[in-house]
């Protein structure tokens, strides 16, 4: 600590620079993607030709997932014709790969309450995110800071949908999976009764949750199978716990970016073997540990 020194940092302009452009700004987003602060992104494309349109900017991946962002970098103050060209460049890439997650991400040095405010009425129907981008100099050096000043609309939790009201009872799920599996959801719900007994199955069409005093509480859901039951569970992902899971020798299945849940397929015998670790699993993602 003695030997550092403060040095007053100077901001750019990027759009008034005479050597600096958009390419550059690009290059610097390619060469580490994360500098964006999205997570654990590789570079698909630069350039990207659009169909009777123009050229996407930038083209990401999230590393562990199939979870795209279509990428559009301003310099300046955004406007209208960026905000129609990203949303434009992101529905062409959606339509054409419908097997990938999309998100539409504007990166602009100046974002302004204006344009925020018409950006967000988009979020909710539109995954949109946007990055204010600031040039910073300190001495000889030159540093690009991103801070995400809109972010993907979560769009409700699993439980607190449409879904919900397509409701169906315990026959259900033992038609669509087995006795056997179902028994694997009641076993995992033994081990939130420890910690919280007024927890109780919720059985939907699509999933069975989780309810207290009928009010839905969805930090993890079952969906029983024929041989197996798929286990989900709310929880900040991490390379900690995804260690632990395969460590445990569990099946783990690609993680749910867009709920933020953990999947895990739970064969015969995996409840009651790791059943320790499981109730630990249950613990964090109620808060519990």
């Amino acid at each position: 600590m003695d030997n550092l020194q403060y040095q007053k940092p100077e901001h750019i302009s990027l759009k008034a620079h005479p050597k600096l452009n958009e390419t550059w700004v690009q290059e610097r987003i390619a060469e580490d993607p994360s500098v964006l602060g999205l997570g654990d992104l590789v570079l698909k494309d630069k350039e990207r030709m659009q169909p009777q349109a123009g050229r996407l900017d930038i083209l990401l991946q999230d590393a562990d997932s199939t979870h795209r962002y279509e990428v559009e970098v301003q310099l300046g103050e955004t406007d209208e014709s960026h905000i129609i060209r990203t949303i434009e460049y992101w529905d062409i890439e959606r339509k054409r790969y419908p097997q990938y997650d999309h998100t539409a991400v504007i990166v602009a040095e100046d974002i302004t309450g204006r344009f925020l405010n018409v950006i967000s009425l988009f979020n909710g129907f539109i995954p949109l995110v946007a990055i204010q981008m600031n040039a910073i100099k300190v001495g000889s050096h030159l540093s690009l800071v991103f801070t995400k000043v809109l972010d993907q609309l979560a769009l409700g939790l699993v439980g607190e949908d449409e879904e919900v009201r397509e409701v169906a009872d315990r026959a259900y799920w033992e038609d669509r999976g087995t006795k056997e599996t179902l028994a694997m959801a009641d076993s995992l719900l033994e081990m939130i009764h420890a910690f919280d007994p007024e927890v109780e199955l919720k059985y939907n069409k699509f999933y069975i949750g989780l309810a207290r005093h009928d009010q839905a509480d969805n930090f993890a859901l079952f969906r029983p199978q024929k041989n197996a039951l798929r286990f989900e569970v709310r929880l900040p992902r991490s390379a900690e716990t995804e260690a632990m899971i395969s460590e445990h020798g569990l099946d783990l299945m690609e993680y749910d970016t867009r709920w933020g849940k953990y999947r895990i397929r739970l064969a015969r015998g995996d409840v009651k073997r790791e059943g320790e670790f499981l109730a630990k699993l249950l613990r964090q993602a109620a808060g519990e540990d």
